[in-house]
């Protein structure tokens, strides 16, 4: 993340109602070209915030502001901020070459200039060999890197990514953990990933937020997850407060011996 790098997404006591589900209050930001994670289990309200600050609803007060405007007010085609989902989202009707290209069609940008962006964009992803096949035919990691030229192919400058790496191989993961922070340094873009796996946030993020039943908790730095001044609740949901059980339980131990 670049030392005079300016807020790109604004978070200002962002509310949403949706259903039964709350969340509530959320307030940080983030910065051009940061990678920022946001941490909770399921059921959380990790996806509801990626929704939100992908403008795909109102807000029931408060706002999210993406580059200093409330996101439901800039027209689609104006947002430049791509989106990849837990399940990828492929239309199983069309080819790897056509989800790609959904996104420029609906720009209408020229046919010459879509397949020219899709050559680039497939080969710089390596699938230029799969861009005639179907969805329901590709691996999970071929889908991911399909999913991933689609949501790039319009050069977002705000990346949102639904739990990326929850459904893949140990092998594959390690290969797409690069690829994103190649992503960040190509694209010049902000990520916005939420996740339940707190390995994956250390490794990747720049900061990291912690969301439990739909409140922001607190946020550090990520190489001090561990280490930060967390209330309770959240070194509970750390399992900090084991370990601390078990270092009071030889602390104790070692007194009565």
């Amino acid at each position: 993340m670049s030392k005079a790098s300016s807020t790109i997404l604004d978070f200002q006591a962002l509310t949403v109602q949706r259903g039964d589900f709350l969340l509530e209050q959320i307030c940080f930001a983030v910065q051009e070209e940061e990678i920022f994670a946001i941490i909770g289990k399921t059921g959380a309200g990790k996806s509801v915030l990626l929704e939100a600050t992908a403008g795909f609803f109102l807000p029931k007060s408060g706002a999210v502001l993406y580059q200093g405007m409330p996101v439901h007010e800039i027209p689609l085609h104006a947002r430049r901020i791509g989106y990849l989902y837990q399940d990828y989202s492929l239309f199983p009707h069309m080819t790897a070459e056509e989800n790609i290209a959904y996104s420029l069609r609906m720009r209408r940008i020229p046919k010459a200039e879509i397949r020219r962006q899709i050559s680039e964009i497939a080969e710089r992803f390596g699938i230029l060999p799969i861009l005639q096949q179907y969805p329901g035919v590709l691996s999970g990691g071929e889908q991911q890197r399909v999913a991933l030229a689609r949501a790039l192919v319009m050069h977002p400058q705000l990346l949102l990514l639904d739990e990326p790496f929850s459904a893949l191989d140990p092998v594959t993961k390690r290969m797409l953990y690069q690829m994103l922070l190649d992503i960040r340094a190509e694209f010049h873009c902000a990520i916005l990933f939420v996740t339940h796996d707190f390995a994956e946030a250390e490794q990747l993020a720049d900061r990291v937020g912690i969301l439990i039943s739909g409140k922001l908790r607190g946020i550090t730095d990520s190489r001090k997850l561990f280490s930060a001044d967390w209330d309770r609740d959240v070194r509970e949901f750390l399992g900090l407060t084991d370990q601390e059980k078990k270092k009071e339980a030889a602390h104790d131990s070692e007194r009565i011996l």
